[in-house]
């Protein structure tokens, strides 16, 4: 097996198989063999498509060879997260309540990038309907690191970030309802992205209208970010959010390799009472970096209220009124982080519901207003690194050796505000901790600036490179 295969940017990929110089079937029974190889230690994938991939490769082969026009990901190799539809597997949402719900029809996302070439070859773990940031269930056990199997690689698309980190595919199709894309970036030390509200369509989502969770890519590289996002983009009529407007070309000024003139914000703290050292320390190190590109970069000194308990409210409602037609049949059979998640919803009232609603708006139009002064937002991703494999997410989290709260108190605080707000935000690779964990870098822009902020992880990217480190996976 060819390590440099599995660690191929997709883009690098994508052309290989264009000129006829890379086997589409080659390469996909190469990423399937690594993932059979692999999944006893990181437990990335709920389902393999072996078959209909390797059936999706030769056909794709047969296209290189007949010079017929190809798509931009023709012949590589994507997983899909378990929350999301595939045609003909299974959606189980990590919960023996869907164990054998076969999906009818792909999702939007899926068919656009089957569209553009790319060969569906799994889905990956989540816990259980999504609702927490460790990727365990009941339903497919416990998810690990690559970097470290006795950490998590965070969740809930804890899956997707464990697959594109140890190789199992070069991209990844994540969802992020409470920074499920970018906390898991961080904790496996990959690339990902939290699109503006509706840039890709989530037909699938509850609640469309009030909807506050996102389909975006993971990946190794920006460059593959950009493509998975460019194929997946686009408005269609089962989201209204994906109709009121689209991506904004790159604007001239952000076209060239510096940054000279652009203001940037830095935003040390949120919710989180206390910042991880080393995670801090590597955070400065791209900020600095922003700098020697030019960025004009200042500490964001406003008080500004996170919303942290509305925003609390508003998620733990959700999922109380999800859970609430399950527990009589199949409450013994839920995670019990879960029910807990539900009991607390259950406590607050309508009207408890309706302020946290109007919380998320004063919260949006104080981040509209940073928007007025800076580019960009910059933040830590995570306030350290990843948890324990087993972590138990009622439990506080301890940082710099202080309990800090649950991980949205603490662990994740960075990250939620902007699922209330819509803004596109992304996780790139900020370095390594002592321990030898990965932390993150998270960069924020205004609405349909999804281009730009993928622009500025690709300058940082050139500037503090990370793809060349990769896991060495142990048994």
């Amino acid at each position: 097996m060819s390590e440099e295969l599995l660690f191929l940017p997709a883009t690098r990929a994508a052309a290989l198989i264009r000129r006829g110089e890379l086997s589409p079937v080659a390469y996909v029974g190469q990423v399937l063999d690594a993932i059979e190889r692999w999944q006893p230690v990181v437990n990335a994938y709920v389902s393999v498509d072996r078959e209909g991939a390797l059936a999706a490769a030769a056909a794709a082969e047969a296209a290189v060879a007949a010079g017929r026009p190809l798509g931009p990901l023709h012949g590589v190799p994507v997983s899909v997260k378990d929350l999301v539809d595939v045609a003909g597997m299974r959606t189980t949402h990590g919960s023996h309540v869907h164990a054998d719900n076969l999906a009818a029809a792909d999702s939007i996302a899926v068919a656009r990038l089957r569209a553009a070439g790319a060969v569906i070859v799994g889905k990956t773990t989540t816990p259980e309907f999504g609702h927490k940031g460790i990727t365990t269930s009941p339903l497919t056990g416990i998810t690990r690191n690559p970097w470290n199997p006795a950490h998590t690689p965070g969740g809930s698309s804890g899956g997707a970030a464990a697959a594109v980190a140890a190789g199992l595919a070069p991209l990844a199709v994540g969802t992020d309802g409470a920074g499920s894309i970018r906390g898991p970036s961080a904790s496996a030390g990959i690339a990902g992205l939290k699109p503006t509200r509706g840039a890709i369509p989530h037909e699938a989502a509850a609640d469309v209208f009030l909807n506050q969770s996102f389909v975006g890519p993971m990946t190794r590289t920006v460059a593959d970010a950009r493509l998975m996002f460019s194929v997946m983009t686009g408005p269609d009529p089962r989201d209204p959010w994906s109709l009121g407007g689209g991506p904004a070309p790159l604007p001239p000024d952000l076209q060239g390799p510096r940054l000279d003139g652009v203001r940037i914000g830095y935003v040390a703290r949120m919710a989180n009472p206390v910042l991880d050292p080393e995670v801090e320390a590597r955070t400065h190190d791209m900020v600095a970096a922003l700098r020697d590109l030019g960025a004009e970069v200042e500490e964001v000194t406003d008080a500004i209220d996170w919303a942290e308990p509305e925003g609390r409210i508003l998620y733990q409602t959700g999922i109380a009124a999800s859970v609430a037609a399950l527990r009589e049949r199949w409450g013994n059979r839920l995670d019990a982080s879960l029910i807990a998640f539900a009991d607390w919803g259950m406590q607050y009232g309508m009207l408890d519901r309706l302020r946290a609603e109007r919380a998320r708006t004063r919260l949006y139009q104080a981040v509209q207003a940073l928007f007025g002064r800076y580019r960009f937002l910059v933040s830590p991703t995570t306030a350290r690194t990843a948890l324990a494999a087993d972590f138990d997410a009622t439990r506080p989290v301890v940082v710099a050796g202080r309990e800090c709260g649950i991980t949205r108190q603490s662990w994740t605080a960075y990250q939620y505000p902007f699922n209330l707000t819509g803004n596109p935000a992304m996780s790139i690779p900020s370095g390594f901790a002592a321990d030898g964990l990965p932390t993150g870098f998270q960069i924020v822009g205004p609405w349909w600036s999804d281009y730009a902020v993928l622009r500025l992880a690709e300058l940082l990217e050139g500037a503090r490179p990370w793809a060349d480190r990769r896991p060495a996976l142990s048994a």
